[in-house]
């Protein structure tokens, strides 16, 4: 029923499978203006940064708990270097951070504890890489379509003035420009905006798996060198 009802209110030919001419068709009735394209841009190259970030972190992130258990089974049997050997075999930044704790571990717990710090931070910029213009495409996005709103605008004042008269065959033009870069741009900002904070949280939940990780890297390290005291 619900399925029905959206489809009361979409037009004739969309419903009858033409929804791609139909946006051909009011992107190139928006476009008067030109300002259509560094929309279209917008949406294209943020959904090109956003997939690939998507890839990246479903790429990165492991099952931390399963992770965990086995760099402890290797060090309790094969020390050092056996959970070296886990961690390198292990793609994602939690693994990374893990590693890069483990080889300053002779240094003492205060070495480890910098190394982890110091990695982390550089997982964080590379999870992070690429959200500062998607960021931006979702700011630009709309203001580009009130540009062609006010666009819009301008032509119907501009027809008015050169007929000396108002009726709405002389500003309908205008106006349908200007309602149209303003609904693409919107339309932009929101599908960039629902990738960007899918993305985000994403990338929390890796950082929070990267915290919980340190913490039990250290405490292993530190009943490791337990019996030597």
């Amino acid at each position: 029923m619900g399925l029905y009802s959206l489809l009361m209110f979409l037009p004739q030919e969309a419903t009858d499978g033409g929804i791609i001419n139909v946006l051909v068709e009011k992107f190139n009735e928006g476009n008067d203006g030109g300002f259509m394209w560094p929309i279209l841009v917008t949406l294209i190259v943020g959904l090109a940064i956003a997939f690939e970030r998507i890839i990246t972190l479903n790429r990165a992130d492991i099952n931390t708990r399963k992770f965990l258990v086995k760099v402890k089974q290797s060090l309790e049997d094969g020390g050092i270097s056996a959970a070296e050997e886990v961690c390198a075999n292990t793609r994602g930044p939690v693994a990374s951070v893990f590693q890069a704790g483990l080889l300053r571990h002779d240094e003492g717990t205060e070495a480890v504890e910098k190394a982890v710090v110091a990695y982390g931070s550089i997982e964080m910029s590379f999870l992070e890489r690429g959200l500062v213009w998607l960021s931006l495409f979702i700011s630009l996005a709309p203001m580009f379509g009130f540009l062609g709103t006010v666009w819009g605008m301008v032509e119907a004042f501009d027809a008015i003035e050169e007929a000396g008269d108002i009726s709405p065959s002389l500003v309908a033009g205008g106006i349908k420009v200007a309602l149209l870069t303003t609904v693409f741009g919107l339309v932009t900002a929101i599908i960039l905006q629902f990738f960007y904070n899918y993305i985000v949280s994403k990338i929390d939940r890796i950082v929070v798996d990267m915290e919980e990780a340190s913490i039990e890297l250290i405490d292993s390290l530190e009943m490791l060198r337990a019996p030597s005291k």
